[in-house]
């Protein structure tokens, strides 16, 4: 890999604050909006939180056409393996090939890293950078705006923590994020994951959030 293609890959991956977590009864993930494309703002309501299955989902950061590359190869082999078995496919088994699809292109590499998170036995979080390495977690977070995130996740997360509590302390990271990181800014977004399946905060939800923690 090039000097020049090095100094590309930097500035482009920089942007965005996203953070998942593992709860006792599930999963709670939590992003900002912001899309940037080096000093200027590209878009405010950009997504970049997937739902992947009713168990699975991933957040995003990174060059956007390169993780949503990604996200429609890996969407395309859930469905197919869920379709083939006619049944869920693990959470380990989505990350491991989301891993091999980061390392089949390492050569000419996705600018991207994603969290993926679900719930099939138990409640599991998986990291992936841009060359496939894969990691199991407890607590993650991507983008220019994951060291203030992980400031807060680091002093008050605990495993024991219920979805509800992991809402606040996901969103209380971002808006962190948000304060401090130029990349990270206008609105935020919130999935979660339990027995019952995936589903996002309505606007409402998050309003009433926001009023909480201030």
């Amino acid at each position: 890999m090039n000097i020049n293609f090095r100094k590309n890959m930097a500035k482009i991956y920089h942007g965005t604050t996203t953070v998942g977590l593992v709860c006792s009864d599930g999963i709670v993930f939590a992003t900002d909006t912001r899309v940037t494309a080096d000093g200027y703002i590209a878009h405010k309501k950009g997504k970049k939180l997937y739902r992947l299955s009713n168990h699975l989902a991933m957040t995003i950061a990174g060059t956007v056409a390169d993780a949503q590359n990604v996200i429609d190869i890996l969407m395309f082999y859930i469905r197919r393996y869920e379709l083939e078995k006619q049944t869920k496919i693990p959470v380990k088994a989505a990350a491991t090939l989301a891993s091999n699809i980061f390392m089949s292109s390492r050569l000419f590499p996705y600018i991207t890293q994603v969290i993926i998170g679900g719930v099939d036995t138990s409640p599991s979080l998986y990291q992936i950078d841009f060359f496939g390495s894969l990691t199991k977690e407890y607590l993650a977070s991507t983008g220019s705006g994951s060291p203030i995130a992980y400031s807060i996740l680091e002093s008050e997360y605990s495993p024991s923590l219920s979805i509800k509590d992991g809402i606040k302390l996901a969103v209380k990271a971002i808006l962190a994020a948000m304060k401090r990181d130029t990349a990270t800014g206008e609105s935020f977004d919130v999935g979660i994951i339990d027995a019952n399946g995936y589903r996002e905060l309505s606007e409402d939800e998050k309003n009433k959030l926001i009023e909480e923690l201030r």
